[in-house]
């Protein structure tokens, strides 16, 4: 692990700030580093308000996708409206179309087959519109590349409004209208929003034709909120807003298809990062496993009694899916180890059998292993299928287009993309991708780093310090969990390996400083017992660490949760 200390805002400024909002200076720098810089930043991160949110109008093209929405209202025209089999493109469709059928009744919803269809608008969806008499396919998630599809839709009398998020080619397709901030010749203020973030836009620009304002919308963030968490989208600005107002959403009032989910948990109150790893596997579970139709089934179910019957059948496809990539890594893994992988710059590795819905978690598991770019491919069709995963700091979206050559299809995100390619290509594929990272990825980027807020003394850590830190979710990337460092630390002799295979790290800590006031924590690493020599026999040792509460016997105290020791 490296560890890597983030600069220090100037002392003048922390001292400013700390006065103006009465807080301690080790909060005060945590906000400037998060850009919150004055006490209007203050009250606008720690009190988000939804009247913060930007008037969807500045968006280019909402004016026309509006327009021609109200046109299929008013032309009794049926409204199909289609998005991705992941959360991002399942929320976006529960969305979208209940808040058009809550207006108007010919509307129906369409997601594509990972296996037979793929990513994104296809020529089935398509045809399945023309042959059911749909004019009019809302796209979701999806849509900025698919030229040639608009045109075949065109050609047939379909049209299309596109709201999507992803990188645009360099042609924008001859759609009605296409939403999407990362165009150009689109100055929204945030460009950061999600596929289901720019379809509630829409909503919201719909909405205030009818007189409706933005509490009235509020039933849809908890959808919303589940998109941006799993999305891995920033948590900063709108989407703060967003993500804030959602998860309150989630933990009040919540829809039947997440309150059946819920249910299955015991959990009081669900954090973002809840949201990311209980609510967010089992939506996608439906279209790694099955088809991501069941998803949009359960989000948009008002009748609780069947939202439940749809929850326990996606927790069987997430139990599958769980059994699955456990399966699939493993195979990854010895595959790896036979090639001597570990030598190279990326991991790419395939197998025609292997489970196309899962590939992207099994490439995310050996980036874990492994810290390199990386690729998992199986056979899809006459085609090869391949799910990518990135290393922080590294851009693979723009390795792939260094090797576009080879390739048939590909999109996505700086961090996680997909591709397909003809099976010849594959092995020429390869050895390009390794030839990119090798001639474009900075060393040192190939080893896992931990990115250090500050550094502070034990005694810093007090119930209120911590209360006030809680206040800085959700968080998410631009606004990731504050991480601490603290030198001189000795374990008090209670230092052991816990757990059924001994596998997790538990330490009770004092700092061995003069001005120490005697402050002793806990602390818990889990998968770190190979450090237990680290710590033991009294030696003075660092460690980085993330603070949080631990509630034991109805006690409920602070302990460091370690992230790596030195």
């Amino acid at each position: 692990m490296r560890w890597t200390l983030k600069p220090k805002p100037e002392a003048s400024a922390i001292k400013e700030l700390a006065q103006q909002l009465n807080v301690d200076e080790i909060i005060a720098a945590l906000l400037i580093q998060r850009g919150v810089e004055t006490f209007d930043d203050a009250r606008r991160f720690f009190r988000p308000v939804l009247n913060d949110l930007h008037d969807p109008f500045l968006m280019k093209d909402m004016d026309k996708a509006v327009a021609r929405i109200e046109q299929a209202i008013a032309a009794n025209e049926n409204i199909l409206v289609y998005g991705d089999y992941d959360v991002d493109g399942t929320t976006a469709v529960s969305l979208m179309s209940s808040y058009l059928l809550s207006l108007y009744p010919n509307v129906a919803t369409y997601i594509p087959d990972r296996y037979n269809e793929g990513y994104g608008v296809s020529y089935q969806g398509i045809d399945f519109a023309e042959d059911n008499g749909f004019t009019l396919i809302v796209a979701l998630d999806c849509g900025i590349k698919a030229i040639d599809k608009v045109a075949y839709a065109s050609e047939k009398g379909i049209d299309f409004v596109i709201c999507d998020h992803h990188r645009p080619g360099v042609e924008i397709p001859d759609a009605a209208a296409v939403l999407d901030p990362k165009r150009d010749d689109c100055t929204y203020p945030y460009d950061e929003l999600c596929g289901c973030g720019v379809g509630f836009k829409l909503i919201q620009a719909l909405a205030s034709k009818r007189g409706q304002t933005i509490n009235d919308l509020v039933p849809y963030l908890d959808l919303v909120a589940t998109a941006i968490g799993a999305d891995i989208v920033p948590v900063t600005g709108e989407n703060r807003v967003l993500a804030h107002y959602g998860l309150k959403q989630i933990n009040s009032n919540p829809r039947p298809g997440f309150k059946a989910i819920i249910n299955q948990l015991q959990k009081e109150e669900l954090s973002i990062t809840d949201v990311v790893f209980i609510i967010a596997p089992r939506i996608n579970a439906a279209g790694r496993m099955k088809h991501g139709q069941h998803a949009v089934n359960l989000l948009t179910e008002t009748n609780i009694n069947v939202a439940i019957g749809y929850a326990a059948e996606i927790e069987n496809f997430n139990a599958d899916r769980r059994e699955l990539d456990q399966q699939i890594t493993e195979e990854a893994l010895e595959q790896i180890q036979l090639m001597n992988e570990q030598e190279r710059y990326t991991t790419v590795v395939y197998r025609g059998d292997w489970h196309k819905g899962v590939i992207g978690i099994v490439a995310s598991r050996l980036t874990e292993t492994y810290y390199r770019p990386t690729l998992v491919f199986t056979k899809s069709g006459e085609k090869l299928a391949a799910s990518a995963r990135s290393v922080k700091g590294f851009d693979v979206y723009n390795a792939l287009d260094a090797c576009k050559e080879h390739i048939e299809q590909f999109g996505g995100h700086k961090y996680a993309a997909g591709l397909t390619l003809k099976e010849e290509q594959y092995e020429a594929f390869k050895q390009k991708f390794e030839e990119v990272v090798d001639a474009t990825i900075d060393r040192k980027l190939l080893t896992p780093e931990i990115s250090v807020d500050a550094e502070i003394d034990l005694n810093s850590i007090t119930p209120k310090f911590y209360r006030i830190l809680k206040q800085f979710a959700p968080f998410g990337p631009g606004n990731m969990t504050p991480i601490f460092m603290t030198q001189h630390l000795v374990d008090t002799g209670y230092g052991k390996c816990v757990g059924s295979d001994e596998a997790h790290l538990k330490i009770t800590v004092t700092q061995n400083i003069p001005s120490n006031t005697g402050a002793r924590f806990s602390g818990i690493g889990f998968n770190m017992g190979d450090k237990l020599n680290v710590i033991s026999g009294r030696k003075p040792f660092s460690a980085v660490y993330a603070i949080d509460e631990n509630e034991w016997n109805g006690n409920v105290s602070l302990q460091l949760k370690l992230r790596d020791v030195r």
